[in-house]
This record gives C-alpha cells, structure tokens and sequence, in this order.
C-alpha cells in the first residue's frame, strides 16, 4: 500500500465550509473511482492548514490521485481557496493497522 500526504497552508479559512463540504461531494468520489483506492481522509490543523491522506495499491496509483487532485483544486476555482502548491510526502506505508473508524 502506498499513501500520498499533501499538506496545503494559507487556505481561506473563511472558505472552509466550502471547501470541506466540496471535497466530500466531488473529490472524493473521483478519487474513490481510481484503481487500487483504499482510503482517503481530510484533516483541518487549524490556523489555515489543511492535510489529506490517501491510500492506494501502488505508487502509480497514488502519483494518479495527486494528478486528480490538482486538476479538481482547477475544476472547482479553489486556487483562491487553496493559494499555495502543497508539500506532497508519499511513499510506501511499511506498518499499520486499522482500527474501527472515529467520526
């Protein structure tokens, strides 16, 4: 399994809303669509900082999700929502395990 973490800073926090709720109804349903999907999760840090985590198959894979990612922030009009490229860290995820999911 691969992950792919991109860490976005100076989101509009007046935006938020929007964006987390676009996020659900758009992005993640292209995302889920992609081969070798096995996760994906938003997480909102605070102080204009959002991170998101998704998982799949292979590093093909999840190299595509990054591509889908960048062209919906395009598609949506969120370069104002989402001003700076984010630092992407992927790799090979060499532990885990899962838990029942928190809501």
């Amino acid at each position: 399994m691969y992950a792919t973490i991109r860490r976005y800073e100076g989101v509009d926090q007046n935006r938020t809303s929007e964006l987390t709720g676009k996020v659900n109804e758009t992005l993640v349903p292209q995302l889920s669509k992609l081969p070798g999907f096995a996760g994906y999760y938003l997480i909102e840090a605070g102080n204009g900082v959002f991170s998101s985590l998704g998982l799949f198959e292979t590093v093909e894979q999840s190299e595509e999700s990054t591509k889908v990612a960048a062209t919906w922030i395009r598609d949506e009009k969120f370069e104002t929502v989402l001003p700076n490229a984010p630092k992407i860290t992927s790799g090979k995820v060499v532990a885990h395990k899962n838990e029942v999911a928190v809501a």
